[in-house]
């Protein structure tokens, strides 16, 4: 068992994973939903990398992308609204050898769970953080959400949205401690997965926004970014995410963007004539809390119980 000392060893046998051993639950999302093409580019690195799927860790928490755990045959815990990133940092702390993806929605983590999402960047635990963006809340049946345009007409707003939205990206790289902010869109596939997979490798927090489809109760809403790649900018540079050069000739609006500017990223995050897409900032070398969380975890239950009546001692009088 992780974090006993043990007299003995289990050799294990060779494995290779093929796709079908992380396919979970068929997904109930609805057809053109931008989620199923992030759960196929998860699944998709999970077998690219032979992430072991019961060292392998989905969190979520409450709305239609929060369904997320349901659909890998990995481990997975579908938490409290709001809730998924402290469940997430709790899962790290006590166990590192996992490889840990939190998908969150723009109602989840920018709303109800603004306040963990600001800790957990700043705590900067090694996990991928997906932020499944439709400017929407879709689980609840079209609700104005933090990220929702302005005069955009909802259930709770019938006459229009009357504020600006939120701008996740500027939030996080406005936070202490940020150390891997990115964004993609849901419709291209490559660049999702690119993005995920440069995510993974971080030794941090890597968050990545991607703005996602829901054809049911915001339909065509970025349908002139996608029809348009004009209207995306691609930050390139050899940091940043890897495109493929035929694909990248699709996009006319490029910039070069080394991913080490902070004051850059932020400029770029800020950008209202075109959608960014790319790394807009990583550090290496960021705090992290759960290389600290992490020690003690390989002592024997001897030396924890030594421990702990150490610490009852210091109250004898």
């Amino acid at each position: 068992m992780f974090g006993l000392k043990q007299d003995w060893q289990l050799d294990e046998k060779a494995r290779h994973f093929v796709l079908e051993d992380y396919e979970g639950a068929a997904p109930r999302w609805c057809s053109g939903c931008g989620d199923n093409a992030v759960l196929s580019a998860v699944q998709r690195l999970a077998r690219d990398l032979q992430l072991v799927p019961e060292k392998t860790v989905t969190v979520a928490g409450i709305g239609c992308s929060s369904r997320f755990p349901h659909y890998m045959k990995t481990y997975g815990f579908h938490g409290l609204h709001g809730r998924a990133l402290p469940v997430a940092s709790g899962v790290r702390a006590r166990r590192p050898d996992l490889d840990i993806f939190v998908a969150t929605g723009d109602g989840d983590c920018c709303a109800i769970g603004t306040a963990h999402w600001i800790h957990a960047i700043r705590y900067n635990m090694k996990m991928v953080v997906m932020l499944l963006d439709n400017n929407v809340y879709g689980l609840t049946k079209k609700q104005t959400s933090p990220t929702s345009r302005r005069s955009f007409t909802s259930n709770t707003h019938p006459q229009g949205s009357l504020l600006s939205p939120l701008n996740p990206l500027s939030v996080t790289l406005g936070i202490t401690n940020a150390s891997f902010v990115a964004q993609t869109v849901d419709w291209n596939p490559a660049h999702v997965y690119e993005t995920l997979k440069a995510a993974h490798a971080h030794p941090g927090l890597a968050f990545v926004r991607i703005l996602q489809r829901c054809p049911h109760f915001m339909d065509g809403h970025f349908q002139d970014i996608q029809d348009d790649p004009s209207k995306i900018l691609l930050m390139t540079h050899d940091k940043g995410i890897p495109i493929d050069p035929s694909l990248k000739r699709l996009f006319k609006n490029q910039v070069v963007h080394d991913p080490s500017d902070l004051d850059a990223a932020r400029r770029y995050a800020d950008t209202q004539d075109a959608v960014p897409i790319g790394l807009f900032y990583r550090n290496e070398h960021a705090e992290r809390y759960d290389l600290d969380t992490a020690r003690g975890i390989d002592m024997t239950p001897q030396q924890r119980m030594k421990a702990v009546d150490a610490e009852l001692d210091r109250f004898l009088v």
